[in-house]
This record gives C-alpha cells, sequence and structure tokens, in this order.
C-alpha cells in the first residue's frame, strides 16, 4: 500500500476506486435511489474519546488518535461506526512492540495487572475479531505492526521465518528478492498480516496451487501467559497431537504469534488468468468439481453465477467492449443465464501449457465460450480493489457486504439458493429491495466455498441502517449453519459469528474448545468474546 491509510474506512486515501456512472443507474434501477448517511470528522471523534484507564508506560501509547484507529476492523457495523462516530467502547492504549521480548514484557504487565489484551495484525476483520467489549478492565490493543522483518530463510529446505506482523505487500517484496513467493493473497491482501491469517485460517486466492494458510503454516512461537509454545517446523510426524492445529484459528485467544515459519515456493516461471463463459450454472459448477475431483493442477476456479455475471457485465464500463463481447456469446448460443468462469494457471512453461490444454478441454466439452485473458487481466490488475468500491458507494447511500460458507458438492446448489432468497427477503419489512449475487471461488475434491455479496440501500440514520445489516446477518446466518454449511470458510469467527458456532462443533466440541482457551487464558484476557460467545 502506497500513502496514508484513511482512519475511517479502507487502505490509502490515495487509493479510489470510482463507481462508473452507469454503474449508479443500475443501482438506482435495482434499489431505488440512495442518500449518503452524514459523517462525522476526525476531530469530533476524538473529542468522544475517553481519558484512559492506564497509567503512562513506555510498552504502549495512549494518544487518542492510535485508540481510534485501533478501536474498529472493517466490517459493515464497524463502517458504520467509524463514518457515523458511534464506535463504543475504545482501547485504552495501543502497544506497537518490535520484538519478542516486547510481547513477552506486554503479556507480563497484562498478567500482573489483569489487563485485557487484543492481538492486532492490519485490522481487516470483517467478523469483530479486534473490537474491544465493555467491561471494568483495561484493554491494550496490541499491534503487530513493527514485526514485519523476514528473519531467516533456509533455500534448502523451502522455509522462511518472519515477524507475525508483516503484511501481504511486505511479505512477497522480501521473498521474491530471494527468487520465491508464499503465494497466499487474500482480497486483504494489502492491509492483513501473516499472524492474522494464522489465528484465522485463511485462504488465498489462489489456494488451488499454493494450499491454505494450513497448508503453508510451518511452525512458529506463540507467546503466551506462562511462557513460549514452540512449534517445530518439521514436514511430518507422528509424535503425538499437531499443536498447529490449536494455534490456527485460536483468533489471540490463548497467545500472541510472534514469530511464524511458511513453506514457500519458487517464483513460477508463467502464470497467467483467463475467462470463459458457460451456458447455465450447472455446466459451470459441474466443470469446478470435475476439475477439482481430477485434480488439475490450476492455480485458481471462480464461477459467478448468472446475476453476479450480470452484475459484473454492468459495472464493468467499457460498454461498447461489454456489448461486442454480448452478441459473440449469443451467437455462440451462451445467453441468458450464462456463467462466467474465470481460472488461473501457475507453473513451470510446461506444466503451464499441458494444464491449460487439459483445462480446456474440460471447457469444451461444457459446451464454454473461451475469450482468452483480456478479462483475466483484468481481475488481476483489480483483485485487491474491491474493497475500496465499499467507500464510493458509501458516498452514495448504498452498503455492500458478504456472507460467506463452505459445503459439499451435493449441496452447493442448493445451499446457494437458499442464502440468496434469504437475503432478497430478509428486508421486505422495510418495503426495501436487496441486490444479491454469488461465486464460487475455493474448490476441493469434496465441495466449495460459497460467497455471497449484497446490497442493500442506507436506511435514515446509522442505526437504522444497522438494524438492516442485522437482519440480513442474522437471518441468512442461521440458514447457512441450518442447512449444511460451515458459518465461516475463510474470514473467522470473531464476534459476529460466535452466536453460530454451536450449531457447527456441537456442545460437547464447544466444552472442551472452552476449556483449550480457559487453560492458556484462566482469567478471560485474552481477547474476550472473540471465537467463544463468553
Amino acid at each position: 500500500m502506497t500513502g496514508k491509510r484513511r482512519w475511517n474506512g479502507w487502505g490509502s486515501v490515495e487509493t479510489q476506486y470510482p463507481l462508473p456512472v452507469q454503474a449508479g443507474v443500475f443501482l438506482k434501477q435495482l434499489l431505488g435511489e440512495g442518500k449518503a448517511l452524514p459523517g462525522i470528522t476526525l476531530e469530533q471523534v476524538i473529542s468522544k474519546v475517553p481519558e484512559t484507564r492506564l497509567e503512562p508506560n513506555d510498552l504502549y501509547s495512549t494518544g487518542p488518535f492510535d485508540r481510534i484507529c485501533h478501536a474498529r476492523g472493517q466490517s459493515l457495523p464497524d463502517w458504520l461506526a467509524m463514518k457515523c462516530g458511534d464506535y463504543g467502547q475504545f482501547p485504552d492504549a495501543v502497544a506497537f512492540p518490535q520484538t519478542r521480548q516486547d510481547v513477552i514484557n506486554l503479556l507480563e504487565l497484562a498478567k500482573q495487572n489483569q489487563y485485557v489484551i487484543i492481538p492486532y495484525g492490519g485490522g481487516t476483520s470483517v467478523a469483530g475479531h479486534i473490537n474491544p467489549q465493555q467491561g471494568d478492565r483495561p484493554v491494550i490493543t496490541v499491534d503487530m505492526g513493527r514485526m514485519n522483518r523476514m528473519l531467516g530463510i533456509d533455500k534448502e529446505s523451502q522455509l522462511a521465518t518472519f515477524g507475525a506482523g508483516v503484511v501481504g505487500p511486505e511479505l512477497e517484496s522480501q521473498l521474491r528478492g530471494q527468487g520465491y513467493t508464499l503465494g497466499h493473497y487474500p482480497q486483504s491482501f494489502e492491509l492483513s498480516t501473516l499472524g492474522g491469517w494464522v489465528a484465522s485460517r485463511s485462504s488465498g486466492q489462489q489456494s488451488l496451487h499454493y494450499g491454505r494458510i494450513e497448508q503453508l503454516f510451518a511452525g512458529g512461537k506463540l507467546e503466551t501467559f506462562n511462557g513460549c509454545l514452540e512449534l517445530a517446523s518439521i514436514p511430518a510426524s507422528s509424535a503425538g497431537m499437531d499443536l498447529r492445529e490449536v494455534v490456527m484459528g485460536s483468533e489471540g485467544r490463548i497467545g500472541i504469534l510472534s514469530e511464524i515459519d511458511v513453506n514457500i515456493s519458487p517464483l513460477p516461471k508463467k502464470e497467467g488468468f483467463f475467462v470463459a463463459f458457460l451456458p447455465d450454472w450447472e455446466s459451470g459448477v459441474t466443470v469446478m468439481r470435475e476439475a477439482a475431483q481430477q485434480r488439475l493442477p490450476l492455480s485458481m476456479l471462480r464461477l459467478s453465477n448468472p446475476i453476479e455475471t450480470y452484475t459484473q457485465l454492468r459495472l464493468a464500463g467499457h460498454e461498447k467492449s461489454i456489448a461486442w463481447l454480448e452478441r459473440y456469446l449469443s451467437l455462440r448460443c451462451v445467453d441468458e443465464g450464462k456463467t462466467m468462469l474465470t481460472f488461473g494457471v501457475t507453473g513451470s512453461r510446461s506444466q503451464y501449457r499441458h494444464t491449460k490444454q487439459a483445462f480446456r478441454k474440460l471447457l469444451k466439452v461444457a459446451g464454454a465460450v473461451y475469450i482468452g485473458s483480456v478479462l483475466g487481466k483484468r481481475w488481476q490488475h483489480g483483485r485487491f480493489r474491491f474493497p475500496y468500491l465499499r467507500e464510493s458507494l458509501w458516498q452514495q447511500g448504498y452498503m455492500v457486504d458478504t456472507l460467506e460458507t463452505c459445503t459439499p458438492w451435493s449441496n452447493v446448489t442448493p445451499l446457494m439458493n437458499a442464502i440468496e432468497k434469504s437475503l432478497a427477503q430478509a428486508l421486505s419489512e422495510y418495503s426495501e429491495n436487496t441486490h444479491v449475487f454469488t461465486h464460487l471461488s475455493h474448490v476441493y475434491s469434496q465441495g466449495s466455498s460459497i460467497y455471497t455479496t449484497y446490497l442493500f440501500r442506507a436506511g435514515g440514520n446509522a442505526a437504522d441502517t444497522l438494524q438492516r445489516w442485522k437482519k440480513l446477518k442474522e437471518t441468512t446466518s442461521r440458514i447457512i449453519v441450518e442447512h449444511g454449511g460451515t458459518i465461516s470458510h475463510q474470514h473467522g469467527v470473531g464476534k459476529d459469528h460466535a452466536p453460530y458456532l454451536n450449531q457447527e462443533k456441537g456442545e460437547y466440541g464447544m466444552h472442551r474448545m472452552k476449556q483449550i482457551c480457559e487453560l492458556f487464558d484462566p482469567n478471560k484476557q485474552l481477547n474476550p468474546g472473540t471465537l467463544l460467545d463468553d
């Protein structure tokens, strides 16, 4: 990221993602005319920050600006708070450790004084991971961003060690200088950190090739109240339980990751992204499933359902080019109900050639129209820009949010339909429409993720808008867990998803998870309310 980071939104203040004129017209036709909510200035927010409950200490800052910038993440309720000023609780201080010893000292200080500790990576959580709860105990948010260096690289073993606060671009830059890559590219890549990826079990856009964070996390150091849990980076072991599984997905409830070992790969010799259109949803799902089950070594697969395909083409701009494309597809009998499939090929030159040929054969059998790399390059260029679109929509009075899950192939279409139906009907009592669309973006032999985006019009004020969001979120989250989906495939649990975790884990499983957290943190000082509904 270049430039100064927004204090009340996403990313750099210098980066803009303006909404095309025709996109505004399209949204007005779908949802009605939007009206931007009144905002609040930084000076007004600063006036709302209460006095800290902590004594001055070299280990942390109690300045109001630091506390504001670390009070919220990037969920829609967080945006409403940041834009309109109803923050709720602020941390009492923000620490910026630079070494392992700094982290250890902070944990010791918190242990002695019963302070609450919230680990903070890039602040990109969309599930309420980093929001302080109201309570009597002072809260210290620990920003890991200064622990961002590569600490070592073992090229022979293809292992690298980093400080846990390294963000995606910094990590890739340091590896690329050595001829390697991690290949983990979540949409939050610009701001999110390696420690956050591990703590929330993140998935990157090219996980089909490089693996989810589970395959990339090799070991490291977890600092706890009672010492360091060291996780050896051994390729495989049958020596008891794998403690890495306890750390992954722990979301700051058992300690703070200070150093992380990762499995790295040589930079690929060739990489490309391409687009094909299929005549209908079911043919697209079949292609996705067969590619996954045949283990074709693609790096990425993304299938947009008909509504998302239609929406993306309408919002893309370049009207003449899109009109030409639509006419061409119609001549090839790919018209109403079509689905857009984006795929990536990564590897050596021979792997690239053979994989692309094999997948194009699969597409041909399915009746797909392959259109090459133009739209694929456009996707690649803008792959991390979508979060900036929220700012442009906000300014025109429209809200955008997402829901994501994962389920077996036999349940993908029924669950997607149930999710979309729930979202489409949720605001009927307000006489408001919701525009809903979905894509599949992470595939496995057994099933796929489902990633649904929904847009709706802001209410008359922030409170009304929040109530609309809650209705959408709560009704559809229940649909997901009741219809055989996980409450989160890649965003984690945080506080927003904690009420639905019991449905997936069961009472016995929840009890055991709570016991593990209590073992590391008997006084619930580490990110309380996150992951578990304390």
